[in-house]
């Protein structure tokens, strides 16, 4: 280390090697300075001003955003730095109504301990009066704005890892707040309920909704059969709650504290992951040989499939039509355990255990029941069974290891990998391979971390190009270069969490990829212990096919596995006729007046374009409507010529592509082919 490439913190030298700002410098250092608008994989916004330090010739500034330089002199804990974040703490607490002992996040409430830290015990100045709405709307979120401290986590996360973009600033000064459009609920807007907004909320502002009363309810109905189904990721971060670092046995815990509080019976989500790879593969070769939609993007997440009915239903078709464990699980039990248990199929409560909040939504979509009877009753998360056994004094750790009940317990290293992103392909390629995926030379690289993986996989079905996205901005991407003949994968996995479903918003929280990681080590440990890794060495799964669902992708099996999916694209129909054209057909004109357009100057746009028709005597040759959604709001204005969609458009662009169609270009219905703009 020398002194061209170091700078001192507290007196001590420390090198700079490539961060990208100074708060990584200081923590490399071994310094925890306090945060709470900072995330390491989010743009740096530095509003909290809690990671404020001294820097000799500069005075105080805010260490996330201010770049390391060699030779800076830097001081942590000055008595006006240590003043000042007590200050800022007093503020946040005084911002809203935090009454931590009712607080759904107390305990794990980052300002509740970062106020105990920096000896903050009083607070001096005044909470805001008017309380504010709670947002109910959502199946598995309640929002709090009055906790909300403005920290701008949600609405970066939202919108930079997950595309999506429903939750903004609105307002000014004392009166800012976060909310989704028009002050609607989470519900009513495009939110696709992943819930890594709740994940990223250092307070109690968002939260996962708990259904933990109803399935006390269950459990104290004797009428009620209740039977637990637990996802493969739950095993890898439930120990985390309790301080347990036994994860080799931690689902046998599980299983073991789920009888105690009165479950009839336990079952393992992997059983019918296997089951999904059987429908899935067999769905996707059924495809590549007969010329069907391609690529096949996989099922398993719910809020991924939401996010393509609300911005891409043109390729809801190329969307698996498995249903997802979950939901593969709630449909065969209640087909099943009834008649086995001779029982009614509305007295068998089937709870599934998810790392999900999504889940919650994705249980009670109509099509995933029967006569108003869902598959799955109700879902837990990760969190709420933690608490559930917490409440009841069950100590995790010392419980003894107990077994899954058969037949839905029996598994293989593929079901369980379901857990982590790239770990369906994983099991796809382990399928159509026949032999054990340690085996296949492309494994290694689907188990990469990175957020966009792709690959080819050699297998007896011919070569498969694979795509791997977790982040659903990441595959909104993908789905856009696939839409433009840029990428020609067949395959294609989706998850819309951080590293897949061991990073879901219902998971023990963490800001950590190191905690990920980790996660991911215990799934794939526990592949490796288990005898059987192929989906097709699920002897349950085969007994299933033999007396109940006939043939793969066969007509039971559709009937009990599959299910549809739907638009749910806010604006339908031609849009609003804004020109007088009659009689022969015309060059179609859409221009989109949405609010997103419309601040970023729509209006005017749709005159000037109106005024030059008029100008230039070509009224009789288009047709000029507006429309309110393109789908392409954070590239506005939009405007759609010919079927041609120009983004971020111009009047210039408008004129000549518009003086082009004028000169020659016959006239054409709309197409769903875009050429764009940029």
């Amino acid at each position: 280390m020398t002194r061209e490439n170091s700078l001192t913190i507290d007196g001590f030298r420390v090198g700079i090697d490539g961060e990208r700002n100074l708060l990584e410098v200081i923590r490399k250092a071994h310094i925890e300075l306090p945060t709470f608008c900072y995330h390491s994989e989010l743009s740096v916004y530095g509003a909290c001003r809690l990671c404020m330090v001294e820097v000799e010739g500069r005075g105080l500034v805010t260490a996330c955003t201010t770049v390391p330089e060699a030779g800076l002199k830097v001081k942590t804990q000055t008595p006006a730095v240590r003043e000042l974040r007590k200050t800022n703490i007093e503020l946040l607490l005084a911002s809203g109504h935090h009454d931590c002992p009712t607080c759904g996040k107390s305990g794990s409430c980052k300002l509740q301990s970062l106020a105990e830290r920096l000896g903050v015990t009083e607070v001096r100045f005044k909470a805001p009066v008017e309380p504010k709405p709670l947002d109910l709307t959502s199946p598995g979120l309640v929002r709090d704005p009055d906790k909300c401290v403005l920290c701008g986590d949600c609405v970066r996360f939202c919108s930079e890892i997950q595309g999506i973009g429903v939750l903004e600033f609105t307002h000014r000064g004392s009166r800012s707040q976060v909310s989704p459009a028009f002050g609607k609920g989470l519900f009513e807007v495009d939110c696709v309920g992943c819930g890594q907004c709740a994940a990223v909320c250092p307070v109690g502002a968002i939260l996962v909704k708990s259904e933990v009363e109803r399935v006390y309810a269950a459990l104290q109905d004797p009428a009620k059969t209740v039977v637990a189904q637990v996802a493969p990721a739950v095993r890898a971060a439930i120990g985390e709650c309790f301080g347990a670092d036994d994860d080799t046995f931690t689902m046998g815990r599980i299983v073991s504290a789920l009888r105690r509080l009165g479950f009839d019976r336990v079952y393992d989500t992997s059983f019918t992951a296997d089951l999904t790879i059987w429908e899935e593969a067999t769905e996707f070769v059924n495809r590549k040989r007969s010329g069907g939609k391609l690529p096949l993007f996989t099922s398993c997440c719910p809020a991924w499939v939401k996010m393509a009915e609300h911005d891409f239903p043109e390729i809801l078709e190329n969307i698996s039509t498995c249903r997802s464990p979950q939901q593969m699980f709630g449909s065969v039990a209640k087909e099943v355990l009834p008649k086995e248990l001779g029982i009614r199929r509305e007295d068998l409560v089937v709870v599934s255990v998810m790392p999900c909040t999504a889940k919650k939504l994705e249980a009670g979509r109509d099509e995933l029941g029967v006569d108003g009877n869902p598959d799955v009753d109700v879902v837990l998360t990760t969190q709420e069974l933690a608490r559930m056994i917490q409440d009841a004094g069950i100590q995790f750790p010392e419980l003894p290891v107990d077994r899954l009940d058969q037949p839905f317990g029996t598994k293989t290293g593929a079901g369980v990998i379901f857990a982590n992103s790239g770990g369906v392909t994983e099991a796809v390629i382990r399928y159509a391979a026949g032999h054990l995926g340690e085996d296949h030379p492309a494994i290694e690289e689907v188990r990469s971390e990175k957020d966009r993986r792709e690959l080819t996989a050699a297998t007896p079905f011919g070569e498969i190009r694979m795509a791997v996205v977790h982040g659903l901005a990441r595959a909104r991407e993908l789905v856009r270069e696939i839409e433009a003949g840029e990428s020609s994968v067949e395959f294609v996995e989706v998850m819309a969490c951080p590293g897949g479903c061991i990073g879901g918003a219902g998971q023990p929280v963490t800001h950590s990829s190191k905690v990920r990681q980790r996660r991911t080590r215990v799934i794939r440990d526990v592949d490796t212990t288990l005898d059987v890794h192929c989906p097709q060495q699920n002897h349950a799964v085969k007994e299933l096919y033999q007396d109940r669902l006939g043939a793969p992708n066969g007509a039971e099996a559709h009937r009990l596995l599959h299910t549809r999916y739907h638009s749910r694209r806010r604006i339908s129909g031609d849009g609003i006729a804004l020109s007088d054209a009659t009689g022969e057909p015309k060059v179609p004109v859409r221009v989109c007046i949405g609010t997103a357009c419309h601040l970023r100057g729509a209006q005017d746009l749709l005159k000037d374009v109106l005024r030059y028709v008029e100008k230039e005597g070509l009224a009789d040759r288009f047709e000029i409507k507006a429309t309110f959604c393109m789908e392409s709001c954070d590239r506005g204005p939009t405007v759609r010529v010919n079927g041609h969609v120009l983004r971020k458009a111009t009047f210039e662009m408008i004129r000549d592509r518009l003086a082009s169609a004028a000169a020659g270009t016959p006239p054409a219905a709309e197409a769903s082919h875009e050429c764009v703009h940029a």
